[in-house]
């Protein structure tokens, strides 16, 4: 006889099922369901001084959602013990070859220095021409050196909306509970290319609960429409916009500050007549509390990830 538990998230809907034998007699199994939804939010607080807020209570905030204003959570906890699956994206297209060692040399740098836990995954994607490129999947901390980025095809045009698209994607099928998924882009954010619109590649970044943190290397001091972009991308995503001249402590540090004072929030699924909700955290209290997150989800849209395990 076996036990088969089996988990189906929906974007935002949870599905539990179980099924196994009553007392000794044989039988087929009987099914229990249990069908809710319900929305689970990462979000950051900082106050006036752009410090993590670490005495933040659940009524310090309500939630917007779509028009709907919550202040009853199903849950509120921290999540600084979460683990990280990072894919980092690098652009490698003609745009970017005058600087593409120093962008080699500062994910060789961010690899190295990340406090890895043993649960944790990091894979490498490049992209140029028409093509996004696997440079080492989920184990670069050992697997990542130059010499395997430099046999890969650079130069050429930007696609970068499918890059993104592919990598959200990546993360998105292999999704587990309690893991925070996370791009590290390097780019300058100018697109050339890619069939992909923005507005599709951050549907599917929301789709997925990715948050981008975007590393811009374009060329330093100049205003651009790709600088935009990357701050976009960052914003909707729920994460940030970095300089390259910031240099890879400070892109590590900004990631690791955020996966210590994260909180994470539950609450039940608003009424809403469009599949997109948009989301808002605003202070009830003190109003000089910021709050970061994602600018909204898909409900409908969602991928299905299903966890099952049999046992004898």
């Amino acid at each position: 006889m076996a036990v088969t538990v089996v988990a189906t998230a929906m974007g935002h809907n949870l599905v539990l099922a179980q099924s196994f034998p009553i007392g000794s007699h044989e039988s087929s199994g009987v099914t229990y369901h249990h069908s809710v939804s319900e929305v689970r939010l990462v979000f950051f607080a900082t106050d006036e001084r752009n410090h993590a807020v670490d005495d933040l209570q659940k009524n310090d905030f309500a939630v917007v959602d779509a028009d709907a204003v919550v202040r009853d959570f199903r849950s509120f906890t921290r999540a600084d013990l979460i683990n990280l699956d990072v894919v980092v994206l690098m652009d490698s297209s003609e745009s970017i070859l005058p600087r593409l060692r120093q962008e080699v040399a500062d994910v060789q740098q961010l690899i190295s220095q990340w406090p890895w836990r043993s649960g944790d995954k990091v894979s490498v994607l490049s992209f140029s021409g028409m093509q996004t490129r696997l440079i080492c999947s989920e184990d670069c901390r050992s697997a990542f050196v130059a010499d395997r980025f430099y046999s890969s095809p650079t130069g050429g045009a930007t696609p970068l909306f499918d890059a993104l698209k592919k990598a959200a994607n990546l993360l998105d099928a292999r999704a587990q509970p309690d893991v925070w998924r996370v791009i590290v882009l390097f780019s300058d954010g100018d697109d050339t290319i890619s069939a992909a619109s923005l507005k599709e590649a951050l549907g599917t970044i929301q789709t997925a609960e990715v948050q981008v943190y975007a590393v811009d290397n374009g060329i330093s001091g100049r205003a651009s429409n790709g600088t935009a972009i990357l701050q976009r991308i960052a914003a909707d995503s729920g994460g940030r916009c970095l300089r390259s001249s910031d240099g890879p402590v400070k892109v590590l540090n900004s990631v690791i500050d955020d996966l210590h004072s994260a909180r994470v929030v539950t609450y039940s699924l608003p009424a809403a007549d469009a599949d997109f909700h948009s989301i808002r955290i605003l202070p009830t209290h003190n109003l000089k509390l910021q709050f970061r997150c994602r600018s909204g989800y898909y409900h409908s849209a969602g991928s299905a990830v299903t966890y099952q395990e049999e046992r004898p």
